[in-house]
Protein backbone atom coordinates (compact mmCIF):
# COMPACT_ATOMS: atom_id res chain seq x y z
CA UNK A 1 0.00 0.00 0.00
CA UNK A 2 2.42 2.53 0.48
CA UNK A 3 4.72 1.77 -2.13
CA UNK A 4 1.88 2.59 -4.25
CA UNK A 5 1.60 5.76 -2.46
CA UNK A 6 4.64 6.75 -2.99
CA UNK A 7 4.51 5.45 -6.82
CA UNK A 8 1.13 7.43 -7.41
CA UNK A 9 3.01 10.41 -5.58
CA UNK A 10 5.80 10.32 -7.85
CA UNK A 11 3.84 10.36 -11.15
CA UNK A 12 1.65 13.24 -9.62
CA UNK A 13 4.94 15.10 -9.06
CA UNK A 14 6.11 14.23 -12.24
CA UNK A 15 3.27 15.32 -14.07
CA UNK A 16 3.29 18.82 -12.25
CA UNK A 17 6.68 18.84 -13.51
CA UNK A 18 5.62 18.84 -17.15
CA UNK A 19 2.68 21.35 -16.73
CA UNK A 20 5.18 23.74 -15.57
CA UNK A 21 8.03 23.08 -18.18
CA UNK A 22 5.68 23.67 -20.76
CA UNK A 23 3.83 26.68 -19.29
CA UNK A 24 7.77 28.12 -18.73
CA UNK A 25 8.16 26.73 -22.80
CA UNK A 26 4.49 28.99 -23.91
CA UNK A 27 6.04 31.88 -21.85
CA UNK A 28 9.39 31.99 -23.57
CA UNK A 29 7.75 32.27 -26.66
CA UNK A 30 7.92 35.70 -28.32
CA UNK A 31 5.41 34.71 -30.92
CA UNK A 32 1.72 32.38 -30.86
CA UNK A 33 1.98 28.77 -32.48
CA UNK A 34 0.01 29.68 -35.12
CA UNK A 35 2.54 32.53 -35.84
CA UNK A 36 5.17 30.08 -35.75
CA UNK A 37 3.70 27.92 -38.02
CA UNK A 38 2.62 30.35 -40.67
CA UNK A 39 6.28 32.00 -40.65
CA UNK A 40 8.06 28.53 -40.84
CA UNK A 41 5.47 28.00 -43.99
CA UNK A 42 6.48 31.21 -45.78
CA UNK A 43 9.98 30.52 -45.00
CA UNK A 44 9.89 27.42 -47.70
CA UNK A 45 7.94 29.89 -50.26
CA UNK A 46 10.14 31.85 -51.21
CA UNK A 47 9.11 35.29 -53.19
CA UNK A 48 10.63 36.96 -56.85
CA UNK A 49 10.75 40.13 -57.99
CA UNK A 50 7.66 39.40 -60.09
CA UNK A 51 5.25 38.99 -56.78
CA UNK A 52 2.49 41.70 -54.96
CA UNK A 53 2.77 40.45 -51.52
CA UNK A 54 -0.26 41.21 -48.95
CA UNK A 55 1.57 41.56 -45.22
CA UNK A 56 -0.51 41.88 -42.26
CA UNK A 57 -2.23 39.73 -39.50
CA UNK A 58 -5.62 37.90 -39.48
CA UNK A 59 -7.83 40.56 -42.41
CA UNK A 60 -5.07 40.20 -44.44
CA UNK A 61 -4.57 36.47 -43.93
CA UNK A 62 -8.08 35.69 -44.57
CA UNK A 63 -8.08 37.04 -48.43
CA UNK A 64 -7.55 34.71 -51.15
CA UNK A 65 -5.30 37.57 -53.30
CA UNK A 66 -4.30 35.42 -56.24
CA UNK A 67 -8.15 34.36 -56.83
CA UNK A 68 -9.34 38.20 -56.00
CA UNK A 69 -7.34 39.58 -58.67
CA UNK A 70 -7.17 36.62 -61.05
CA UNK A 71 -3.10 37.49 -60.62
CA UNK A 72 -0.96 34.56 -59.33
CA UNK A 73 2.04 36.75 -58.24
CA UNK A 74 -0.19 38.11 -55.66
CA UNK A 75 0.81 36.39 -52.61
CA UNK A 76 -0.96 36.14 -48.85
CA UNK A 77 1.36 36.88 -46.03
CA UNK A 78 -0.98 38.04 -43.23
CA UNK A 79 -0.70 36.05 -40.45
CA UNK A 80 -3.32 36.18 -37.53
CA UNK A 81 -2.88 37.90 -34.61
CA UNK A 82 0.29 39.94 -36.00
CA UNK A 83 1.37 42.84 -34.49
CA UNK A 84 3.80 45.46 -36.07
CA UNK A 85 7.25 43.56 -34.14
CA UNK A 86 6.08 40.40 -35.50
CA UNK A 87 6.16 41.64 -39.48
CA UNK A 88 9.41 43.35 -38.61
CA UNK A 89 10.60 39.91 -37.34
CA UNK A 90 9.77 37.87 -40.58
CA UNK A 91 10.31 41.17 -42.96
CA UNK A 92 13.56 39.36 -44.37
CA UNK A 93 11.70 36.43 -45.60
CA UNK A 94 9.83 38.66 -47.90
CA UNK A 95 12.50 41.16 -48.63
CA UNK A 96 14.92 38.26 -49.77
CA UNK A 97 13.16 38.15 -53.30
CA UNK A 98 12.82 41.65 -53.99
CA UNK A 99 8.89 41.16 -54.47
CA UNK A 100 7.18 44.25 -56.78
CA UNK A 101 5.50 45.74 -54.55
CA UNK A 102 4.18 44.93 -50.73
CA UNK A 103 0.36 46.26 -49.52
CA UNK A 104 0.78 46.39 -45.55
CA UNK A 105 -1.74 46.40 -43.31
CA UNK A 106 -0.66 46.59 -39.02
CA UNK A 107 -1.83 47.62 -35.79
CA UNK A 108 -5.15 46.97 -34.91
CA UNK A 109 -3.58 44.14 -32.92
CA UNK A 110 -1.37 46.28 -32.00
CA UNK A 111 -4.38 48.87 -29.94
CA UNK A 112 -6.30 46.11 -29.10
CA UNK A 113 -3.52 44.98 -26.67
CA UNK A 114 -2.76 48.27 -25.52
CA UNK A 115 -0.68 49.81 -27.88
CA UNK A 116 -0.58 53.64 -29.33
CA UNK A 117 -1.46 55.24 -32.13
CA UNK A 118 2.39 56.89 -32.35
CA UNK A 119 3.98 53.83 -31.75
CA UNK A 120 2.01 51.89 -34.50
CA UNK A 121 3.27 54.82 -36.27
CA UNK A 122 7.05 54.17 -35.44
CA UNK A 123 7.29 50.73 -35.90
CA UNK A 124 4.90 51.05 -39.37
CA UNK A 125 7.81 53.69 -40.00
CA UNK A 126 10.28 50.84 -39.00
CA UNK A 127 8.88 48.44 -41.64
CA UNK A 128 8.80 50.60 -43.99
CA UNK A 129 12.53 51.47 -43.76
CA UNK A 130 13.63 48.07 -43.51
CA UNK A 131 12.05 47.16 -47.02
CA UNK A 132 13.87 50.30 -48.33
CA UNK A 133 17.10 48.92 -46.93
CA UNK A 134 16.47 45.45 -48.02
CA UNK A 135 14.49 45.55 -51.27
CA UNK A 136 15.18 49.14 -52.60
CA UNK A 137 12.94 48.45 -56.04
CA UNK A 138 9.76 47.07 -53.99
CA UNK A 139 6.65 49.47 -54.22
CA UNK A 140 5.39 49.82 -50.78
CA UNK A 141 1.67 50.78 -49.90
CA UNK A 142 0.69 51.57 -46.43
CA UNK A 143 -3.17 50.81 -46.22
CA UNK A 144 -4.91 52.44 -43.34
CA UNK A 145 -6.21 50.43 -40.38
CA UNK A 146 -9.77 49.15 -40.66
CA UNK A 147 -12.78 50.43 -38.30
CA UNK A 148 -14.06 48.16 -36.23
CA UNK A 149 -17.57 47.78 -34.22
CA UNK A 150 -18.75 46.37 -30.64
CA UNK A 151 -21.83 45.63 -32.52
CA UNK A 152 -21.31 41.73 -32.04
CA UNK A 153 -19.89 41.99 -28.79
CA UNK A 154 -16.66 40.16 -30.03
CA UNK A 155 -13.33 41.72 -29.55
CA UNK A 156 -13.74 43.88 -27.05
CA UNK A 157 -9.98 45.04 -26.72
CA UNK A 158 -10.09 45.98 -29.97
CA UNK A 159 -13.64 47.26 -30.69
CA UNK A 160 -12.97 49.72 -27.61
CA UNK A 161 -10.15 51.41 -29.70
CA UNK A 162 -12.47 52.40 -32.42
CA UNK A 163 -11.64 56.51 -31.74
CA UNK A 164 -7.99 55.47 -31.66
CA UNK A 165 -8.43 54.12 -35.18
CA UNK A 166 -8.93 57.24 -37.58
CA UNK A 167 -5.71 59.26 -35.58
CA UNK A 168 -3.81 56.16 -36.01
CA UNK A 169 -4.61 56.27 -39.49
CA UNK A 170 -4.00 59.74 -40.00
CA UNK A 171 -0.32 59.51 -38.28
CA UNK A 172 -0.18 56.60 -40.88
CA UNK A 173 -0.51 58.77 -43.51
CA UNK A 174 1.91 61.51 -42.54
CA UNK A 175 4.51 58.13 -41.84
CA UNK A 176 3.72 57.41 -45.46
CA UNK A 177 4.46 61.00 -47.40
CA UNK A 178 7.18 61.32 -45.22
CA UNK A 179 8.78 58.33 -46.56
CA UNK A 180 7.84 58.68 -49.87
CA UNK A 181 5.26 55.78 -49.91
CA UNK A 182 1.94 55.52 -51.00
CA UNK A 183 -0.91 55.56 -48.28
CA UNK A 184 -4.43 53.98 -49.57
CA UNK A 185 -7.27 54.83 -47.03
CA UNK A 186 -9.49 51.84 -46.69
CA UNK A 187 -11.32 53.16 -43.97
CA UNK A 188 -13.39 55.28 -45.18
CA UNK A 189 -14.71 52.29 -47.37
CA UNK A 190 -15.84 50.29 -44.43
CA UNK A 191 -17.05 53.09 -42.25
CA UNK A 192 -20.41 53.71 -40.73
CA UNK A 193 -22.09 57.54 -40.30
CA UNK A 194 -20.42 57.29 -36.80
CA UNK A 195 -17.13 55.92 -37.98
CA UNK A 196 -17.28 52.35 -36.94
CA UNK A 197 -16.92 49.31 -38.94
CA UNK A 198 -20.25 48.68 -41.72
CA UNK A 199 -21.89 45.86 -40.16
CA UNK A 200 -22.66 44.82 -43.61
CA UNK A 201 -19.04 43.75 -44.32
CA UNK A 202 -18.20 42.03 -41.34
CA UNK A 203 -19.82 39.47 -38.60
CA UNK A 204 -17.90 40.11 -35.81
CA UNK A 205 -16.90 43.42 -35.90
CA UNK A 206 -12.95 42.78 -36.59
CA UNK A 207 -12.92 40.52 -39.86
CA UNK A 208 -14.25 40.58 -43.15
CA UNK A 209 -16.93 39.20 -44.95
CA UNK A 210 -16.73 38.01 -48.49
CA UNK A 211 -18.48 41.05 -49.50
CA UNK A 212 -15.84 42.99 -47.81
CA UNK A 213 -13.10 41.80 -49.29
CA UNK A 214 -14.69 42.58 -53.02
CA UNK A 215 -14.86 46.16 -51.14
CA UNK A 216 -10.73 45.91 -50.23
CA UNK A 217 -9.94 44.50 -53.79
CA UNK A 218 -11.75 47.17 -56.04
CA UNK A 219 -10.13 49.85 -53.60
CA UNK A 220 -6.32 48.56 -54.37
CA UNK A 221 -6.75 47.50 -58.09
CA UNK A 222 -5.46 50.16 -59.54
CA UNK A 223 -2.86 50.53 -57.62
CA UNK A 224 -1.42 46.42 -59.08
Amino acid sequence: MKRNLVLIFGLICFAVLISLSEDASAQQRKHTTYYEQRASLFDELPTSKKDIIFLGNSITDGGEWSELFQNRHCKNRGISGDVCDGVLDRLETITNGQPAKVFLMIGINDLGRGGTPDTVAMKTRLIIKRIKEESPRTEIYIQSILPTNDHYGMFGGHTARWKDIPVTNELLRHVAEEEGVTYIDLFSFFADEDGKMNINYSNDGLHLTGKGYLIWRDAVKRYL
